[in-house]
């Protein structure tokens, strides 16, 4: 038997009113989703314990089948273990998104989408002007940068919130707060002098991009403490895909192989045709791969119900279908949203989302469609969400 882990990132959401009270997964044309659902085991699965966060760390690490109340600790130290930060004792990491506020209100959590070499040359800067034996500053995937601090204990405890979660909000309400925040508001506040007429914003300027104004920091973490190997609890030989940090951190922390697929990227312009056809060319020599997508919540934290939809359709024409095309093996798969991003909030919601478990000993319940109310409509609701690690491989 052979498994496969379908997440397709925040595409979980609520009705729309502009679209006659349908989600993005009801609004969203998916005929192989649908043929699944329609064939398969479909229910919700809570992924984020009650009073945790509901982000992709903790609801991810549900579905790859670790309990988040028990192995997480912050999610920056996972990305840090991804990016090869390193990472000592006594150290804080914290995400350092590169942003755009304008007239004091948060006008774009990723400063545009920026990525690249003009984001490498913006960290660069930062550590020129602000490095030193306390901070330090590294870049990531796209606007997602990390930073270290060193020797501040403090600044663990600060009350700091994430920039997608106050979209075109007045940032000075949202600025860190608690022990350890004037450090912080420090270092943000200097990023700006740094940013400010630097070469790359008046190259993104005179395009007509958005250039950034300075860093935000938040998800505060500690080292990360060691979590049992994948395949010392399930049994199996793993691999993952996926276009961010944060998964690729978690692969590391789980013994899974990485799978470095050209074209895999956080965004829109992810190649979705590319990343199937390398999975399945992973799971000739592997027990199981899990394909990480990252565009559908990309696309809800920046507003956009078209853009989410086409993700979705993607995931669906592009993935899906070359997994149902699969005939090397018996095959299962396990196809479920970590979370929910609503367009209306343009960030995370912590409540149950669909899942449909397919192949071999998963029978049909009455779903017509891949999406919440058909979800909901089955009745069934696997409450501790890392229980659903066990149904795919039992």
């Amino acid at each position: 038997m052979k498994y496969c882990v379908l997440i397709v990132d925040g595409a979980s959401g609520w009705p729309l009113a502009d679209r006659g009270g349908r989600t993005s997964l009801e609004v969203a044309r998916t005929p192989n989703l649908d043929a699944v659902a329609q064939a398969a085991s479909v229910g919700l699965v809570a992924t984020v314990p009650p009073g945790m966060e509901p982000s992709s760390a903790c609801a991810c690490m549900s579905l790859l089948g670790y309990d988040p109340r028990i192995h997480y600790r912050g999610r920056s130290a996972i990305e840090a273990k991804s990016l090869g930060v390193p990472v000592e004792d006594g150290d804080v990491t914290f995400r350092c998104n590169l942003v755009a506020v304008q007239d004091g209100r948060m006008s774009s959590y990723s400063c545009g989408h920026i990525g690249g070499h003009e984001a490498q040359a913006l960290v660069a800067s930062l550590n020129e002007e602000l490095g030193d034996a306390s901070v330090r500053f590294y870049p990531g995937v796209g606007y997602r940068g990390m930073c270290r601090v060193r020797g501040r204990g403090e600044v663990l405890l600060a009350d700091c919130t994430p920039p997608h979660d106050i979209p075109g909000k007045p940032v000075d309400d949202f600025l860190p707060r608690g022990p350890g925040s004037e450090y912080l508001r420090n270092i943000m506040t200097r990023s700006q002098e740094v940013f400010r007429d630097h070469p790359v914003n008046r190259g993104r300027v005179s395009r007509g991009e958005v250039p950034a104004t300075g860093v935000w920091l938040f998800w505060a973490s500690a080292s990360v403490p060691e979590m049992p190997l994948f395949k010392a609890v399930y049994g199996l030989d793993a691999a993952m895909t996926s276009g961010v940090d944060l998964m690729r951190g978690l692969a590391l922390m789980l013994g899974m192989e990485i799978l470095e697929i050209p074209g895999v990227t956080d965004g829109q312009d992810n190649d979705h045709a590319s990343q199937a056809v390398g999975a399945l060319e992973a799971l000739e020599r592997k027990d199981m791969v899990v394909l990480h997508v990252e565009a559908p919540d990309e696309a809800a934290h920046a507003g956009s119900i078209a853009d989410k939809v086409e993700a979705i359709e993607r995931v669906d024409g592009e993935i899906v279908a070359r997994l149902l095309s699969w005939d090397k093996e018996p095959l299962r798969i396990l196809v479920a949203p970590d979370h929910a991003t609503p367009i209306e909030t343009q960030t995370h919601a912590g409540e149950p989302v669909p899942f449909v478990l397919y192949g071999p000993g998963f029978m049909a319940n009455g779903a017509r469609r891949f999406s919440e109310a058909e979800a909901r409509g089955t009745g069934v609701l696997i409450e501790e969400g890392y229980n659903i690690m066990h149904r795919l491989t039992e």
